[in-house]
Order: structure tokens, then C-alpha cells, then sequence
């Protein structure tokens, strides 16, 4: 039977512990005892942990041997800001599927409404990518960035930088992504990147890349693109 992970909080030699909510959660909702043996991420490894106390707010494991455990996709995911329901699907979605790390943008028709809002969202997004990182036995949860505008998040670096464009008709994001690269894929807000916002990603190096015909939602756009990438990579 495959063991449930966690992602441990404080890590002290052969000790592991989670604490807070997250503790709580294990105790209370999914009824830890003494003795139960789990996954449990510390940094760049996983290792089994056997529940060794259980307190209010805490919980300590004893680690054991080393688990085997596969490393996040080498993929920066620049998201344009959306309504914030649904970018929280995406993130927890995209976290699934192995993206490294997500920079949520703010670009010309970011609402202005949710562009304000965004640094106040960042707790939220963060516990929600541990979850799901949890959830989908990773190592560790993506980075979460600071949002940033358009003009900086331009210049993050990468091996291939892919801008995804409703009026590109020749190139597919399949075929924009070399294998075993790092990729740095930008996807725009409701209502599609401007023209003169294409053209400043093109004239800083990035390539314009289709998902294809249908006009799909914003969260939709994000799931499918990271798994279309993944899977070009392998």
C-alpha cells in the first residue's frame, strides 16, 4: 500500500515534525496514532517516518530509510493574474502535474481589482500548492513568487521561454519545447495577451506558441499546457 507523504515543517536530525494546522489535520481529521508510518518529504529527500508523539499542534516522527522520489519538472509557469477561484485551481493543478515554480503577473488586462489584491493572496496560494504538493507525493511544493509586472517577468531566465498566443497558426507548444529543457511558459489573462504585449515578448527573445484551435479558459489554458509540457520533456 502506498504510504501518504508530508511535507515536514521542522526537521532536526533523525526528526521530523509537523506542526499548526498541519498537525492538526493529521490528527483530527485523519485520526494519526502512535506508530503509524508515513512519507515524509525533508528538503531534496523523502524518507519514512513513523509517528513517534503526537501533541496539541504537533506531531514528531522518527525518519527511517530513504524512499525514492521523483524531482519536480524543470518548468516556471508565468500566469497572468485571473479571477482568483480559478487561479486557485490552476496552481493547484499545475502543482499536481510537477510545475518548479509559479509567478502569477500582472499584465495589461489584469483587472485592476485582483492585480491589488494579489500580494494579499500569496499565503493562500502557497498553502494551497503544499497541499497539493501532498497530495501528489512530491518532494517539496513550487515556489510561489511575488507577482510581478509584464516588463520584469519578461526577463526571467530560461533555456526555452514559450509565450502561449491565441493568433499564433503555425507553431505548437509541443513542438516549442526541446526534451530534458528549462522552460519558462507564460500564459495570459482572461480576455488574451494585447498586440503590443506579443510584441514586447517577442522582441525579448520569447517564442509565440498555440495550444491549438479552441479557445479554451484561463485555468484550462495552464492545465493543459503544463501537461503538454511535461510530456514533451520526458
Amino acid at each position: 500500500m502506498t504510504r501518504r507523504r508530508w511535507i515536514a515543517d521542522e526537521i532536526s536530525g533523525n526528526r521530523a515534525a509537523l506542526v499548526g494546522a498541519h498537525a492538526e489535520h493529521l490528527v483530527r481529521v485523519l485520526r494519526a496514532q502512535l506508530g503509524q508510518e508515513f512519507d515524509i518529504a525533508i528538503g531534496s529527500e523523502v524518507r519514512r517516518g513513523i509517528i513517534a508523539s503526537i501533541a496539541d499542534g504537533r506531531v514528531e516522527f522518527a525518519l527511517g530509510e530513504s524512499v525514492l522520489a521523483v524531482p519536480a519538472a524543470n518548468i516556471t509557469l508565468v500566469l497572468s493574474i485571473f479571477k482568483f477561484d480559478r487561479m486557485e485551481w490552476a496552481i493547484e493543478k499545475c502543482t499536481e502535474l510537477g510545475v518548479a515554480k509559479i509567478v502569477p503577473m500582472i499584465s495589461q488586462r489584469t483587472e485592476k481589482h485582483l492585480a491589488s489584491a494579489a500580494e494579499k493572496r500569496m499565503e493562500r496560494w502557497q498553502r494551497i500548492a503544499r497541499q497539493a504538493s501532498e497530495q501528489s507525493r512530491r518532494i517539496s511544493p513550487p515556489e510561489i513568487a511575488t507577482p510581478l509586472k509584464l516588463r520584469d517577468a519578461m526577463g526571467i531566465p530560461g533555456g526555452s521561454r514559450v509565450v502561449l498566443a491565441e493568433n499564433e497558426q503555425q507553431l505548437m507548444l509541443k513542438d516549442a519545447i526541446p526534451p530534458q529543457a528549462e522552460i519558462v511558459l507564460a500564459l495570459g489573462p482572461e480576455g488574451g495577451w494585447t498586440d503590443a504585449e506579443l510584441k514586447s515578448f517577442r522582441d525579448a527573445g520569447w517564442v509565440l506558441a498555440s495550444l491549438g484551435n479552441t479557445i479554451l479558459r484561463a485555468e484550462t489554458a495552464a492545465i493543459a499546457a503544463i501537461a503538454i509540457a511535461v510530456s514533451a520533456m520526458a
